[in-house]
């Protein structure tokens, strides 16, 4: 095998195999889930049809996706698709006697994540037969997808998203990134917030919804609600702007 890279990126680390697809619109359904989650490496062995990057069904199914499917590689043998790789990790249901130690999607990806030197392959076998043993027992690594055991059967595009989103999540983490959409208002001060519920607390009174002399616990359960809500400076303005009206029609 060739040295491995040197990009510590877990993007630039981590490529997809598929051992001998038989359908060309998973070939594209798979490089649609790869580049959805950020990944570009994708390798054939042996796929049922030569010219499948070309097909119709495999182009439809990639979508938006048709420069992932446009540089995949096609290799005529295992050892070709691992070329540069020092990790290997297959994808089965199906449990082996003898077979590497099995790890779920997301301990995988922490480890590949921990382990910025590993160029790694996820190998997926062909819809109809699966990964024969060989290519199993020639992997550091057996995935399984903890799923229904009573209906655990993933078609192949479905699988490599699990893969690639996990992969994706231990590389990002799990926090939203920050976006424009949507509007963002000011978090209101801790004045602004005690203010409102005074002026709050006048127009209660004003109406008889809240007796001073017997308040009970109305206006901590306000201020617990409240709280709960991340009030912005906004917001806070037309609480106190209700109150305000309510105490003007009441000559308050």
């Amino acid at each position: 095998m060739n040295q491995p890279g040197t990009s510590t990126s877990l993007f630039a680390r981590l490529r997809f195999v598929l051992v001998e697809t038989s359908h060309p619109g998973n070939v594209g359904a798979v490089a649609r889930a790869m580049k959805t989650m950020g990944f570009s490496q994708l390798v054939l062995v042996n796929p049922r049809f030569p010219d499948v990057l070309q097909q119709e069904e495999a182009i439809a199914f990639a979508s938006g996706a048709l420069d992932v499917l446009g540089a995949a590689r096609i290799v005529g043998s295992f050892e070709e698709a691992l070329d540069g790789c020092n990790f290997a990790a297959a994808l089965s249901a199906r449990l082996r006697e003898y077979s590497p130690p099995v790890l779920t999607p997301r301990t995988l990806a922490a480890h590949l994540m921990a382990g910025d030197s590993l160029n790694a392959a996820l190998v997926f076998g062909s819809e109809r037969y699966g990964l024969p043993n060989e290519i199993i027992e020639r992997c550091n690594a057996l995935i399984n997808i903890p799923a229904n055991p009573d209906y655990s059967s993933l078609n192949l595009a479905q699988a490599a998203q699990v893969l690639a989103y996990e992969a994706r999540l231990a590389s990002t983490g799990d926090a939203i990134p920050p976006t424009v959409i949507g509007f963002q208002g000011e978090a209101a001060s801790l004045a602004q917030i005690e203010g409102m519920y005074a002026h709050l607390e006048q127009a209660l009174v004003a109406i008889d919804f809240l007796d001073p002399d017997n308040p009970k616990k109305l206006m901590p359960r306000f201020k617990r609600l409240f709280s709960r809500t991340q009030l912005e400076t906004e917001e806070v303005n037309i609480l106190r702007g209700i109150a305000r009206q309510i105490l003007l029609k009441l000559g308050r």
